[in-house]
């Protein structure tokens, strides 16, 4: 395999093991076994544990920028508009269905109190800010509302909230108002 699809191979696997374990629970180790590579090759490849999770982390906050510059490159809407928002908020909330990318940035903006995490992890969250603020120009109180739901949805899926909802009428009522339209979506992916 060569070696640029073999470091894709460990990244992968990288999500997936800090997706469950986070920054402190998850050794090189357990990476180079969902990879099925040794433990030294990945370190020989990434350097230190937090290399790499510092590289899988920012992967996932730049698929959030991604998700965001597509849905903006093509919203006809007004940025003054509720839809505009939920239109995006929609686009964010299709992404993070995704557990491993979900997990990751939350594990990541969890480890941010850590040295070796915490300036990439104030890093992407101010670029996901300034990136909303570019690129709509909305007030900093409407960026800071966005992201808030943003963290709202990332909590609620992390809880697996969504597929629980029919259980606890009032989580179900949370659920609904977060998720609006991708609800359906999240139930399925959770």
């Amino acid at each position: 395999m060569p070696a640029a699809e073999r470091r894709e191979l460990i990244l992968a696997a990288a999500s997936r093991a800090f997706a469950v374990g986070g920054y402190a629970g998850t050794s090189t180790d357990v990476i180079a076994r969902e990879a099925g590579v040794s433990q030294p090759y990945v370190v020989r490849m990434f350097g230190t544990k937090a290399d790499l999770f510092r590289e899988v982390f920012t992967r996932a906050c730049d698929a959030i920028r991604a998700t965001f510059d597509a849905e903006l490159d093509t919203l006809t809407l007004d940025p003054a508009s509720e839809e505009f928002w939920n239109a995006l908020g929609e686009a964010y909330g299709e992404l993070v269905t995704d557990r491993d990318i979900l997990l990751v940035m939350m594990h990541g903006f969890i480890a941010g109190s850590t040295p070796e995490i915490g300036p990439i992890a104030r890093s992407n969250m101010s670029a996901i800010y300034q990136q909303l603020r570019d690129r709509t120009g909305c007030t900093p109180e409407r960026a800071r509302e966005f992201i808030a739901q943003g963290m709202l949805m990332n909590v609620l899926l992390a809880m697996q909230a969504p597929e629980h909802a029919e259980e606890d009428p009032i989580l179900g009522e949370l659920a609904v108002c977060a998720f609006g339209a991708t609800l359906e979506a999240a139930v399925k992916t959770a």
